[in-house]
């Protein structure tokens, strides 16, 4: 997507702990980001700075956020559970210019279809689920069995499109 405004991004992974705090699951999500933001600190002085998070509300719980899976078993439990459902992703960023950081949230519902077991098998064996919430990847594997219902396809994939809408301004 950032390519896409033109922008050549570097790509600086910062460890931060995920664990999950109390609270909603949008809560949940921009609080990682703002650790994020913290962990990135004064690195990359004079540069524009970009951290985003996104976790899934479970589907029979809107409190309980779905993260990234740990393995395939794990991703697999989370494709069955949301095979044929409808859940709400929400993303959150921080974008820091000039030192200021300034973060925003929005979420969009997506929905699965029913797929067969044999599909499930194979988005699991695919890899495709590693480092994604939910187990998916919106715009790779996951694509053909999934409709954005509500809210904007940069949320799913993980940058709210405000985002990239100040980005535009800025690139």
């Amino acid at each position: 997507m950032l390519e896409d405004l033109g922008l050549h991004p570097e790509v600086a992974p910062v460890t931060v702990s995920e664990a999950r705090i109390r609270g909603t699951v949008d809560a949940q999500v921009l609080h990682i980001a703002k650790e994020k933001a913290q962990a990135v600190g004064e690195a990359h002085p004079g540069s524009l700075v970009l951290v985003a998070d996104t976790m899934l509300a479970d589907p029979d719980d809107a409190t309980l956020a779905l993260g990234q899976p740990e393995d395939a078993q794990a991703a697999l439990a989370m494709l069955h559970r949301l095979r044929g459902r409808r859940h709400r992703v929400w993303s959150a960023s921080g974008l820091r210019v000039g030192g200021m950081w300034t973060f925003d949230l929005a979420s969009a519902v997506v929905e699965f279809e029913p797929f067969s077991d044999d599909v499930l098998a194979e988005l699991v064996l695919s890899g495709s689920w590693k480092g994604k919430a939910g187990a998916y990847d919106f715009a790779g594997a996951m694509r053909p069995f999934a409709t954005l219902v509500e809210g904007d396809e940069a949320t799913v994939l993980g940058i709210p499109s405000c985002v990239l809408d100040a980005l535009k301004t800025l690139g």
